[in-house]
């Protein structure tokens, strides 16, 4: 229903007359409203400048930094020998010849299912792991968590720990100023270049790739993906940060259903620690929490949130708080563990004077790794077992058959082997289903005493002939017969065997 504000009801011509919808009369109260209080509809980030901790969890927190940082920098440079011809880069997506190595694993594009596989129990994985622990992956392994980590380390380097960086963005530019934040900026710049040039090394053989590199001979694509890697790493890591965490990956909003009162969380005890209040030593204990007020915890969460008001959206659980909160416990003489991997489900038991307990084996994590287990053995079986001939048969169809000066009809053929072994290797050609039949192959020359062609096919490679059979008219019996094509390696008993059928003419 329109509005007519009150303007519109005095007295004017019917011409000049206008009614303003609801809708645009509402947005304009309300930004009228926000105007005059000087509100705006978006929150304004707040710099946050984590403290440094120490303790256990972040000792854990740099180790896996160091060895998930060496994995990435350093697998493109692994080599492993897979024979003459074939690329001896351990791990190497070669686009160029559409293949995936992964040591000892080749996958053809054929076998994209097995990377489907891959993918899908790295999904269930995340799923266990999220119902067992929680967000222990956002706050351990997750690539921006431990670039974040890294980009942490280098500003704490050359702008101090919290307080000094706090104090360096209020204070005025200096030439001081300038060269701390020039130094960090510049370093941040070579670790997103290294980012970015460590993941195009997994599409090239690392060592020749970083000479085209160095002498600009290298691909403008290569080029290219350096440069959007670098930006992004940059970005993310030095600027977004937890921005990327809350507003960007999703995650944090799926999480909850793989969540349940038994999963282990980073939790606040309140059940413990209130009613919170400041401390004095020799102040008595009775009539109160242990939690003193300190807001360590606060201080040192890259997300900048206070874990005492619970679950939180923002929370990467990288357990951070844990150690500010033990030192703190540990100084005033308290009991560790006010903040701690907990469950839901032990304040409940704790409430009715029950005994803790963590159930990690429950119905769901049960589930995810009985798929995981099915998954991975049907995966594995199939590796083991998967063949290193494939043959394919395409007949033509424009024209079904022609019809030679002798009366013979011939089909023509394109027969593709794929030689997946890293030897080069002879099969021979028959067929089976024709009586009569003379075997024609472009290319071939070589024969065995029966008459079957011979086709070499290089290692590690496909290759593609014409095949042409022809047939006597009075062998027909019907307008199309069942064939089979047989290719055999003269070397192995490996066998390969397609069927298909010979058209001819209507009866």
């Amino acid at each position: 229903m329109a509005y007519t504000p009150p303007e519109a009801n005095a007295p004017q011509s019917a011409k000049s007359e206008k009614i303003i919808p609801h809708h645009k009369v509402k947005r304009a109260k309300v930004e009228a409203v926000n105007k005059a209080e000087k509100r705006s509809l978006y929150a304004a980030r707040k710099k946050i400048h984590p403290k440094r901790a120490t303790g256990t969890f972040r000792t854990i927190k740099w180790w896996v930094m160091a060895v998930t940082l060496s994995i990435y920098y350093f697998s493109p440079w692994i080599r492993w020998d897979r024979g003459p011809g074939i690329p001896d880069q351990a791990i190497l997506v070669d686009i160029t010849n559409s293949r995936f190595y992964f040591f000892f694993i080749e996958i053809w594009p054929q076998e994209v299912y097995y990377i489907t596989g891959l993918m899908i129990l790295a999904a269930i994985g995340l799923f266990l792991v999220t119902s067992t622990a929680g967000r222990i992956w956002c706050g351990y392994t997750c690539p921006q968590t431990v670039w974040v980590d890294l980009f942490l380390v280098v500003e704490r380097f050359f702008e101090g720990d919290r307080n000094a960086r706090i104090k360096l963005d209020k204070a005025p530019w200096s030439a001081s100023k300038l060269a701390k934040r020039a130094a960090k900026h510049a370093v941040w710049i070579v670790i997103a270049v290294c980012t970015g040039g460590a993941w195009v090394f997994y599409m090239n053989d690392a060592p020749t790739l970083i000479m085209d590199l160095y002498h600009f001979d290298a691909p403008l694509t290569t080029y290219f993906w350096i440069c959007l890697l670098t930006a992004t790493t940059y970005l993310l890591g030095g600027f977004a940060r937890e921005q990327v965490c809350t507003y960007m990956c999703p995650w944090p909003r799926i999480q909850g259903v793989m969540m349940d009162e038994e999963t282990l969380s980073v939790m606040y005890r309140h059940d413990r620690g209130e009613p919170r209040a400041p401390h004095k030593k020799g102040d008595s204990w009775d009539g109160r929490g242990d939690c003193v007020q300190c807001r360590q915890c606060v201080v040192v969460c890259p997300a900048g949130i206070d874990i005492r008001d619970g679950m939180q959206l923002e929370c990467i659980q990288c357990s951070l708080c844990i150690d500010a909160c033990d030192e703190v416990m540990e100084k005033i003489g308290r009991p560790k563990g006010l903040i701690a991997y907990d469950s839901l489900a032990n304040f409940d038991r704790r409430a009715e004077e029950k005994p803790e307990k963590i159930r990690i084996i429950r119905p769901r994590t049960l589930l995810y790794t009985i798929l995981m287990i099915l998954i991975g053995g049907y995966m594995l079986h199939g590796l083991m077992h998967r063949a290193d001939l494939e043959v394919n048969i395409l007949r033509d169809r424009n024209p079904l058959f022609v019809t030679l000066s002798s009366g013979d009809i011939r089909n023509g053929y394109t027969v593709k082997i794929l030689n997946k072994s890293h030897d080069i290797r002879k099969f021979t050609l028959s067929v089976t289903g024709l009586d009569h039949f003379d075997m024609r192959v472009e290319g071939v020359t070589e024969h065995t005493a029966d008459g079957l062609p011979i086709i070499e096919v290089n290692r590690d490679r496909l290759r593609s002939v014409k095949v042409y059979l022809a047939v006597p008219k009075e062998d027909l019996t019907d307008d199309s017969l069942d064939i089979t094509f047989i290719a055999k390696d003269m070397t192995s008993d490996s066998i390969s065997e397609n069927s298909t059928t010979f058209k001819g003419p209507k009866k």
